[in-house]
């Protein structure tokens, strides 16, 4: 099929390798303009458009879609169907007639559940046992389109946002290749999403990482998974930041929230509003990662010690 791609970050760029191993001719790719990145803040490059670059595919960076020559322009690759995965931009109605077969979306969940932008964060934030890919016929709406295929993946109760990401991943290049397939097959069946069973993934707010001692240790502990790689779960003792990337759930609750109740070789257990938490992996700002044991070789604590908040609750 003759398709234009538009997408951003690596979980695009899976599904564009996808699309080119299958055969499909990619007329054009949009994605989003280059950003500044980094600590110099240098001009960075999406993923998509490294991979765009390195098959010498046509390729288009508008910031809005709003000029008449850049429909005219996306008209005239006579396009079967445009395919969209995490771009960033809104796609207007012109644009999305524009195609034979409009434009597919490939989302990470299983619409109508966790309609946004951050679907993968705010199902593992929550506590859910099950996520997945939907192929979506896009619509005017945010995520409101037909459903057209739907692949569903466990949650494993180790899941980070990276490690459920990258299963994602894979999975929504192999779905988007089967969608494909049963389009050209005229055997894609529409389903109109239920109103009543939508919820909302807003963008992830650094303040959101900031933990609440306060809170279940599931719940604390679903919250450092939620946001590890970005932006990372976060408390503050001693007067100074120290973030968390890793955490094991025990019983016991023996101590006020956020009170260190045992410190040992497998890590430092603290309290929380109910049950507590073993820290495993933390790192201390301006430092690296460390498990528990080298991070108590430079660093003093006891029984007794509270992590607490930086901003009042």
């Amino acid at each position: 099929m003759k398709i234009i791609f538009a997408g951003t970050p690596v979980f695009a760029a899976c599904a564009l390798e996808s699309l080119i191993e299958a055969g499909h001719e990619i007329v054009c790719v949009l994605t989003q303009p280059d950003r500044p990145a980094g600590r110099g803040m240098k001009m960075v490059a999406s993923a998509v458009k490294l991979r765009a670059l390195k098959y010498e595919m046509t390729l288009l960076q508008p910031q809005t879609f709003k000029s008449p020559v850049l429909h005219s322009q996306l008209e005239g690759f006579n396009a079967d169907v445009m395919v969209v995965a995490a771009y960033g931009l809104i796609l207007p109605k012109v644009v999305l007639n524009i195609p034979r077969y409009g434009c597919l979306n490939i989302h990470a969940s299983l619409l109508p559940r966790w309609r946004g932008a951050a679907p993968i964060h705010r199902a593992i934030q929550v506590g859910d046992r099950e996520t997945g890919i939907t192929i979506m016929q896009m619509d005017a709406g945010l995520d409101t389109g037909a459903l057209l295929l739907t692949r569903p993946i466990p949650i494993a109760p180790d899941d980070t946002t990276q490690v459920l990401h990258d299963k994602l991943c894979t999975l929504g290049a192999l779905s988007i290749k089967e969608a494909l397939i049963l389009l050209q097959q005229g055997k894609l069946v529409a389903i109109v999403q239920d109103e009543a069973l939508a919820c909302y993934a807003p963008k992830i707010k650094k303040a959101e990482a900031e933990i609440d001692w306060r809170l279940d240790a599931d719940r604390i502990s679903q919250v450092v998974r939620a946001f590890n790689p970005s932006p990372g779960a976060y408390t503050q003792i001693q007067g100074n930041v120290l973030k968390i990337w890793q955490v094991k759930v025990i019983g016991g609750d023996s101590g006020q929230p956020g009170e260190i109740v045992a410190i040992g070789r497998n890590g430092i257990t603290v309290a929380c509003g109910r049950g507590s938490i073993i820290l495993e992996t933390v790192q201390k700002a301006g430092g690296r990662k460390l498990n528990a044991a080298e991070f108590l070789t430079g660093y003093t604590l006891q029984p007794g010690d509270c992590f607490n908040s930086l901003s009042p609750r």
